[in-house]
């Protein structure tokens, strides 16, 4: 017996068969080194004719991510419950790996969007995606210069784009995976990808070089990475700490260093006190500001709380942390919660299928919704000045 298998072990080693190789000391296939034989029949790989194996160096980085290891958390608003909802009970879930985006999208990254869709679709689809700039405008008072100039003036390039309601968010989400793609898939040789040729269809998966959807971030991994829990250990498994806002410590100043005393997010200090007074603006933004202002948490977040709300993927049920999943938390649809059961006809309650959730607190916002766990809800297809958004993407290819 030992002899054949050391017979194997040569046999293998002289045509490269990897499903050998572990028998013989070697690594075994992985995803990045699957060998040029297949484990399960013998059949070489990359024949003509034959199955196709593509090179995989790991997932592409894709524009503006940043990697959040997921892990096991403890979800909820631990924040007294000023508006007595009770929606968001503290339990405990596991949030696998994701991506997000660092920092809110951007007004030039929507007049970017605006610009290209103009080329390849619809007049419709055109006008259906622009933001809604009267949003700034209120009957008492003068908001004009927002209306007119927030958007497009270059001076607001870089602040988050506001006026986008969660349809739109979604829209642009689609736009982004097709795009962003694209220009990997040219990047990596395919030359004859083109976005006349796509269309609607998506460059395949087992290329290796495009990377999965962007989409908006589910509430469960939305609040997992404002809470930024890494750094808080004790031994191996146990969280010394809860933090009540996304940076470290239960306060909203800077406690170090030549920045102390200063706030640490750009919200509404109090009763007509948006920035603090001439000559020492503390929070410096009397509305949005600059997506990179702010010191990022622990996992390269910028304004996680403050700035502006952030859309999520879930639809709002104020008693959601009942039925949830307790890995990978999302509610999608009124399962387990019919929208029947509210007194939508009669005005009584604003809970639907169309009504999303959004999170992190805004410009106009007092501290206490700049705590993770607080939570509340619009229609999908409103906007306000106060609601932006950004993205995420599975961590694909892992088991975590």
């Amino acid at each position: 017996m030992k002899n054949f298998i050391n017979i194997l072990c040569t046999s293998a080693l002289a045509v490269g068969f990897s499903a050998f190789l572990g028998g013989c000391g070697s690594s075994t296939p992985t995803s990045s080194s699957p060998g040029s034989l297949s484990s399960a029949t013998g059949m070489e790989y990359n024949e003509e004719g034959g199955f196709q194996v593509s090179d995989y160096a790991g997932q592409p980085e894709g524009p503006n991510l940043v990697f959040i290891e997921g892990g096991r958390t403890v979800l909820g608003s631990f924040e007294e419950d000023l508006m007595n909802r009770h929606d968001n009970v503290e339990r405990a879930v596991t949030v696998a790996s994701f991506y997000m985006d660092e920092t809110e999208i951007a007004n030039i990254h929507w007049l970017e969007y605006l610009y290209y869709i103009r080329l390849d679709s619809s007049r419709e689809f055109y006008e259906s995606s622009l933001p809604d700039t009267t949003v700034w405008a209120r009957d008492l008072a003068y908001n004009d210069p927002y209306v007119d100039h927030y958007l497009r003036y270059p001076g607001f390039r870089y602040y988050p784009v506001v006026g986008v309601n969660w349809k739109q968010a979604n829209d642009y989400c689609n736009w982004r995976t097709t795009v962003v793609n694209l220009k990997l898939a040219q990047d990596a040789g395919l030359e004859d990808v083109t976005l006349a040729e796509s269309g609607s269809e998506r460059i395949p998966l087992e290329s290796g070089v495009v990377l999965p959807n962007y989409r908006l971030p589910t509430e469960a991994e939305w609040e997992y990475a404002a809470q930024a829990l890494i750094g808080v250990q004790w031994l191996d498994e146990n969280q010394t700490h809860r933090r009540l806002y996304p940076w470290d410590g239960h306060s909203l100043r800077n406690p170090y260093g030549k920045k102390m005393g200063y706030f640490l997010a750009n919200f509404k200090r109090g009763r007509g006190d948006y920035a603090g007074i001439a000559g020492k603006l503390n929070d410096g933004a009397m509305i949005t500001t600059y997506i990179y202002d702010y010191p990022p948490n622990e996992f390269g977040l910028y304004n996680m709380s403050g700035n502006v709300n952030e859309w999520v993927w879930d639809v709002y049920r104020p008693l959601s942390f009942q039925d949830f999943d307790d890995l990978n938390p999302v509610r999608r649809d009124g399962y387990l919660d019919d929208e029947k059961g509210y007194d939508t006809q009669n005005f009584n309650s604003l809970v639907s299928d169309r009504v999303r959730v959004y999170k992190g607190g805004s410009w106009a916002d007092v501290a206490y919704w700049m705590s993770p766990g607080t939570r509340r809800y619009l229609e999908e297809d409103s906007s306000t000045s106060t609601i932006g958004f950004r993205c995420a993407m599975i961590r694909a290819g892992t088991n975590y």
